[in-house]
C-alpha cells in the first residue's frame, strides 16, 4: 500500500501519529555536506554546544539540533557461524548490513567507522526487535554478491550498504530476486532503482539547492569552472538543468583537466575578472584537494569574489577550502553541519575515535529499519513505505527515497567567511511534494 492510499483507509490524526513515531525515532538535525572516509576536519562557526544528554531519542522538531544522548555499553556481536558474518542485536527481524570491512586501503577503515555507527544506531534505540547481521563484501562484487546471497538465505527482510557502486549492482541482482529492498551507500546513481535506494550525499541535490538560492538572491548570470571528472561531468549537468529552471543565463563553461585549471581560467577571465565581469556568480563544482590550485589561478586572473559570487557544492565543506582567500563569500550548498556534531560526539564518546563523515549513513539506516518496524509492524520494508513522499529525519537531515531509488535531501545554504562556514539560509524542515 502506498503512503497517499493509505491515507484512504487511517484517519489523518492516526497518520500524524505515524509520521511522528518515525520523526522520534529518526530526527537528530542536520550535518555537513558530501561524504568522506576520512575523519572531517574542524567545519568552524557552525559547532553549537550540545545541550545535556537525554535518556532516549525522542520527538523533537526536526529541524532543531539535538544533543548527546548518553552512551550505552556496546552491543555484543556473536559468530553468526558462516565466514566473515557476525551479528548484532538478538531481535525478530533481520536486517543485513554488508560493508567491505576486509577490503583494501581505506575501504576497510570507512567500513569499520559505518559498523561502529550502525551499533550506535541499535544501541540508542533501546530495545530494538532488530538482529543486524553483519557482512564483508571484501570491496568486490562477488563478494556483494555472496554477502547478500547469504543475507536473504539466513532472513534478511532488508539489505544496508554495500558501499561502493559495483557492490551495490551485484547485490541489489539478488535482492530483487528474492523480493527484499536494498537502501545503499554509493553515490553512483546509475545502480539506483525500485527496490535498491541510494542513502547517500547526491551532487544532483546540492547543485539544484545552490543554483536556486543564487537565483533567490538575484543572481541572473553565471559562468561554470568544471574539472574533467565522473564528479564534475555529473555537476555540470545538473548545473545546466537548474540555471535553466531558474532562468539564470549561462555566460561560459570551461573544463579542465583534473589539477590543471590554469588554462581554463584564463579563458573564463574575460567572464568573471576585470572591471565589468559578464557573469554574477561561477559555479566550481571542485573538491579540497584540486581547489587550492583553482583559487590561485582564479587570484591570478583578477578575480574578486565581492563581484562574482563563487557557488560550490558539499565537497567545499572542509576548513582547508574555507581558509582559501579567492573563495571568501562563496556559498555551498550542504545538510547542516549540526547534526554531524551531535552524532560524532556521541561516536568519540563510545569508541574513542572519530568516525568518518560517511558514517552518518549506516547510523541513518539503522535507525530508519528500526523506525520503520515499530511503527509499520508487517508492512515495514515495502516500497510504499520506503518511498513515502514526506520523508523521514535522521542525523543528516530530512531525508526521502524517491521510486527510482535515488533521493531527496533538506540542504542549508552556507557562506564562507573569515575562514569559516556559516549558514545563511537553513534546511527546510520538510520536502516540498514531488511532482
Amino acid at each position: 500500500m502506498g503512503a497517499w492510499e493509505m491515507a484512504r483507509f487511517v484517519t489523518g490524526s492516526r497518520r500524524r501519529a505515524w509520521a511522528a513515531v518515525l520523526m522520534a525515532s529518526l530526527t537528530l538535525a542536520g550535518c555537513v555536506g558530501s561524504g568522506s572516509m576520512v575523519p572531517p576536519r574542524s567545519v568552524g562557526r557552525t559547532a553549537a554546544a550540545a545541550p545535556p544528554p537525554p535518556p532516549q531519542v525522542e520527538e523533537i522538531d526536526p529541524g532543531a539540533p539535538v544533543g548527546s544522548i548518553t552512551p550505552t555499553p556496546p552491543v555484543a556481536s556473536a559468530p553468526l557461524g558462516a565466514p566473515g558474518g557476525t551479528t548484532v542485536g538478538n531481535g525478530p527481524v533481520r536486517v543485513a548490513l554488508i560493508l567491505p570491512l576486509t577490503g583494501q586501503g581505506q575501504s576497510a577503515v570507512a567500513a569499520q567507522s559505518l559498523k561502529n555507527a550502525a551499533d550506535l544506531a541499535l544501541a540508542e534505540a533501546q530495545g530494538a526487535d532488530i538482529t543486524l547481521l553483519v557482512k564483508d563484501d571484501r570491496g568486490t562484487p562477488e563478494g556483494a554478491r555472496e554477502a547478500a546471497s547469504q543475507a536473504v538465505a539466513e532472513g534478511a527482510e532488508l539489505i544496508l550498504g554495500p558501499l561502493f557502486a559495483g557492490s551495490v549492482q551485484a547485490a541489489g541482482q539478488v535482492a530483487r530476486q528474492a523480493g527484499k529492498p536494498v537502501v545503499a551507500f554509493s553515490t553512483d546513481t546509475a545502480v539506483a532503482g525500485p527496490g535498491v535506494y541510494l542513502l547517500s550525499f547526491l551532487v544532483q541535490a546540492e547543485v539544484d539547492r545552490i543554483v536556486a538560492y543564487a537565483a533567490q538572491q538575484g543572481r541572473r548570470s553565471v559562468a561554470a569552472l568544471v574539472p574533467e571528472t565522473t564528479y564534475g561531468r555529473v555537476a555540470e549537468a545538473q548545473f545546466q538543468q537548474a540555471a535553466a529552471r531558474h532562468g539564470l543565463r549561462v555566460v561560459d563553461v570551461e573544463r579542465y583537466p583534473a589539477g590543471q585549471p590554469q588554462g581554463a581560467v584564463q579563458r573564463l577571465g574575460r567572464v568573471i575578472a576585470g572591471p565589468a565581469p559578464q557573469a554574477d556568480s561561477v559555479f566550481i563544482p571542485e573538491n579540497g584537494d584540486g581547489l587550492p590550485a583553482v583559487a590561485q589561478a582564479l587570484q591570478m586572473a583578477g578575480f574578486d569574489a565581492q563581484r562574482v559570487k563563487p557557488l560550490g557544492t558539499g565537497i567545499w565543506n572542509e576548513q582547508r577550502v574555507h581558509a582559501l582567500p579567492a573563495l571568501q563569500g562563496g556559498w555551498f550548498a550542504a545538510p547542516d553541519n549540526r547534526g554531524f556534531q551531535a552524532f560524532a560526539a556521541r561516536y568519540r564518546a563510545r569508541y574513542n575515535t572519530d568516525p568518518i563523515r560517511l558514517a552518518t549513513l549506516s547510523y541513518d539506516a539503522v535507525t530508519l529499519a528500526v523506525a520503520l518496524n515499530r511503527a509499520r509492524g508487517p508492512q515495514r520494508y515495502t516500497e510504499g513505505v520506503l518511498t513515502d513522499p514526506a520523508g523521514f529525519a535522521g542525523a543528516d537531515g530530512v531525508f526521502r527515497f524517491k521510486p527510482d531509488g535515488t533521493n531527496d535531501r533538506a540542504l542549508a545554504v552556507q557562506e564562507i567567511r573569515d575562514g569559516a562556514a556559516v549558514m545563511v539560509s537553513g534546511a527546510p524542515r520538510t520536502l516540498v511534494a514531488s511532482n
